[in-house]
């Protein structure tokens, strides 16, 4: 069986790694904050001193890191993956990062005779620590069907989509979808309530009608929106802001238009100068509530009642 590395075990990171520690795999970590890998070396996973100490001691790398800058250093910086990764090693970044940089970083790991992936997830930090992961693959197909059964041990829901980059590509749609329709959720309720509808029925009136029924309604809204709570988050704002903004400079990239993508980031960065970036990126709809002059309340309605349907958090 292969050793498997990971670095990274923050909020999304750990609940991966230790589905995969679950599994069974023999592991090998590193993280820039000790506490994060005691409880893995606890139950028997080593100890590495740097990113390409890790690589070169493992068949399969994985990351899991905020944002470009890191996985540009971790990847390729000094000490980093490439200078350690063994002939034939096997790299899958998990974060979510402009395709572009996947996409310069790869030919390196190819003249090092390795094999890169980018892997980005959706699902938070919950669907991280249960399973219940959507895991977005580009890169070789040979390699991806080869570490498929390392992916199935942290994701319920793996897809191959297509050469080096498609998964980044794929996730940065994903999420930006997700704030374009959560911003319309968002002003069609406050235009329900003000016009005099109570948001439970309202609610229910919309996830029963057609649009339920397309299954892109769920319990995030229900969550925070109705219950007036945005803390702890689900999916932070700050990353969330991140996330969008990666989708809109791909399109300015392939001169794609997308206004309601770039409204929706507009509105997260109003809402991160108010401070909210640690907050759960469902905030933004306090946004649309005081614009509007209405509040948006249904603290009765019961979260698990609209578990069926996909989430409104395009989450990490």
């Amino acid at each position: 069986m292969e050793t498997i590395g990971f670095i990274g075990l923050g909020n999304m990171g750990a609940g991966m790694a230790g589905n995969i520690q679950r599994a069974g795999y023999d592991m090998v970590v590193h993280d820039l904050r000790e506490g994060a890998t005691r409880p893995f070396l606890e139950k028997g996973a080593r100890l590495a001193d740097s990113p390409a100490d890790l690589a070169g001691r493992c068949d399969l790398v994985f990351t899991s890191l905020p944002g470009p800058r890191e996985v540009e250093e971790v990847g390729t910086g000094k000490e980093g993956i490439l200078e350690g990764i063994r002939q034939g090693g096997i790299y899958i970044d998990l974060s979510t990062v402009r395709p572009t940089l996947i996409r310069e970083m790869a030919p390196k790991f190819s003249e090092a005779g390795a094999h890169l992936l980018d892997a980005p997830v959706s699902g938070g930090k919950s669907g991280a620590a249960s399973g219940n992961l959507a895991v977005m693959v580009g890169g070789d197909r040979e390699i991806f069907d080869q570490i498929k059964p390392v992916l199935d041990s942290f994701g319920d829901k793996v897809f191959y989509a297509g050469p080096v980059g498609a998964g980044s590509v794929a996730k940065l749609v994903h999420n930006m979808i997700g704030h374009g329709v959560r911003q319309a959720i968002a002003e069609g309720l406050t235009l329900g309530v003000k016009a005099g509808v109570e948001a439970e029925p309202l609610w229910e009136c919309v996830r029963r009608g057609a649009l339920g029924r397309m299954s892109i309604l769920h319990e995030g809204l229900v969550r925070t929106q109705f219950q007036g709570e945005f803390d702890p988050p689900s999916f932070a704002l700050e990353l969330a802001r991140k996330d969008i903004g990666l989708a809109t400079e791909l399109g300015r990239e392939y001169k794609v238009p997308m206004p309601v993508a770039n409204l929706a980031e507009q509105i997260a960065i109003q809402a991160m100068n108010r401070g909210w970036g640690q907050m759960d990126s469902s905030v933004t709809v306090l946004l649309q509530e005081e614009a509007a002059g209405v509040e948006v309340r249904a603290p009765q309605v019961d979260p698990g009642r609209s578990s069926k349907f996909i989430s409104t958090h395009p989450e990490a």
